[in-house]
């Protein structure tokens, strides 16, 4: 049994034109996905706590370190989306480069970020949308707003919103990117309309002192703010369905990071000028400054952009895992017939079905909060190993057709797996310990199926030899 085979780049692009997805995405869609994907309740609810409890108005510069560590990990991702347009993401770049094993768990994590990642944002969704009609008086009974754990029969809220996205993401990519655009137009709507009304607001004094938890506070708070970018790598599973990879990948990851980290800097300037950092940390500051200011429908204001933000986010989750399955399946690690893509729609459609009801099952019956946390280790074992695949291929591969090509690759790779090894250094012991059984999991099931049916395994009167 050969788990380290890895996957030939020329067999792979036969297999793309032979499983050819809907090929309907330019790079204004993958820059709006991008925008979708990273901008959620972080811009509304994680820029105050990281200031009042890290870095003080500080936190520009904790954003700008931070998003710097994700350049480096968004250049190598742009070489490989442009020289391996596949869908799949680390998991196709592990295949080729690092072998079916390492790939294997790389897609088995990346259940974590993508499926178990979106649960928890439709549980947020629901939250959201409760308070609102709430504050409308309209209060919905708790029994269908809360899993049963909470008291609840189900979060019927986070399932619908669950199978609306479904049912968008069925009827074809260029759909679904269609709705994105429009939803990430009203989030964008929502976060400048706060910048407008308390910008001309701001007290240079509130930034005094710039750093009140010294130099120690920048890296602090550029630790818990670059979750807030973990979503990014979705982007690259959007390859197989874009009408010039090579051009339009590298351009539409790169791009929504720079837009992205913009619009992150500019509203913790923002929030940290109008009052004093000390002030912010809550749950909604962006909400707590307008009311400051006096403009009390700062909530709805942030309710609809919340909304918004967290259905984009949403949205982008889900196409990623039904991506990365598609991609998996096509290669015999799970059952090939969920690779099926639908004659009129273009869109894998059985996965996509399961993926949306099983995401729709853990939202509306499962309290996740625990299990959420794995989101973040799963991702950044994806970042790692996919970045170092970039120097594997390099050495391997050195006449692979790179459209883009990582600048000072020998320095950027290397710092964007520190910088990932670093950030999971500091996840808790007992989430190290569920990602470790979670990974033993995925060991089994690849020793009992996966080993055993992939298209590039020997097979022998139907068996692996020994």
């Amino acid at each position: 049994m050969n788990i380290f085979r890895t996957k030939d780049i020329d067999l792979l692009h036969r297999e793309v034109e032979n499983h050819s997805l809907k090929r309907a995405l330019s790079a204004v869609d993958i820059v709006m996905m991008g925008i979708g994907v990273i901008i959620g309740t972080g811009i509304f609810v994680l820029t105050g706590v990281a200031a009042a409890n890290f870095a003080g108005p500080g936190i520009m510069l904790s954003f700008a370190l931070s998003s710097l560590a994700c350049i480096f990990i968004c250049l190598a991702y742009s070489e490989l989306a442009s020289s391996i347009p596949a869908a799949g993401s680390a998991y196709t770049y592990t295949y080729v480069a690092g072998g079916e094993l390492l790939a294997w768990l790389v897609g088995w994590n990346l259940i974590l970020e993508y499926s178990v990642g979106a649960s928890a944002v439709a549980g947020g969704w629901s939250a959201y949308f409760v308070g609102i009609l709430k504050s409308a008086g309209i209060e919905l009974p708790q029994a269908i707003t809360a899993v049963p754990y909470d008291g609840g029969i189900v979060n019927l809220p986070a399932v619908l919103i669950v199978l609306f996205i479904t049912f968008v993401l069925v009827r074809g990519v260029k759909e679904s990117a269609t709705v994105n655009r429009w939803l990430v137009a009203v989030k964008l709507g929502a976060i400048f309309l706060f910048l407008l009304l308390a910008g001309p607001k701001v007290d240079a004094t509130n930034w005094t002192p710039f750093l009140p938890y010294g130099v120690a506070g920048i890296s602090a708070g550029a630790s818990i703010i670059f979750f807030a970018y973990l979503g990014i790598d979705s982007l690259a599973t959007a390859a197989e369905e874009t009408r010039n990879p090579q051009r339009d990948m590298p351009i539409g990851i790169i791009v929504s990071l720079l837009i992205c980290t913009v619009l992150y800097i500019a509203v913790s300037c923002v929030l940290t000028g109008v009052v004093p950092y000390t002030e912010l940390n809550t749950a909604e500051p962006v909400t707590f400054v307008l009311r400051k200011l006096g403009y009390n429908f700062g909530s709805a204001i942030v309710g609809t952009g919340a909304i918004a933000g967290l259905t984009t986010v949403c949205l982008v989750m889900i196409y990623a895992q039904t991506r990365a399955f598609f991609a998996m399946s096509r290669d015999g690690l799970i059952p090939p017939a969920l690779c099926k893509v639908h004659p009129k729609y273009g869109s894998p459609h059985i996965i996509t079905l399961i993926v949306g009801l099983t995401v729709a099952g853990i939202a509306g019956f499962t309290p996740i909060g625990l299990v959420a946390e794995m989101c973040n280790i799963g991702t950044l074992f994806a970042f790692t190993v996919a970045t170092a695949c970039v120097l594997v291929l390099r050495k391997t591969k050195p006449n692979l057709k790179r459209p883009f090509r990582c600048p000072a690759v020998f320095i950027v790779v290397p710092l964007a797996m520190l910088s990932s090894l670093y950030i999971m250094s500091g996840l808790p012991a007992a989430t190290w310990v569920r990602f470790a059984v979670w990974s033993l999991i995925g060991l089994g099931i690849y020793a009992v199926y996966g080993a055993r049916n992939s298209r590039l395994a020997p097979k022998a009167e139907g068996k692996l030899p020994a």
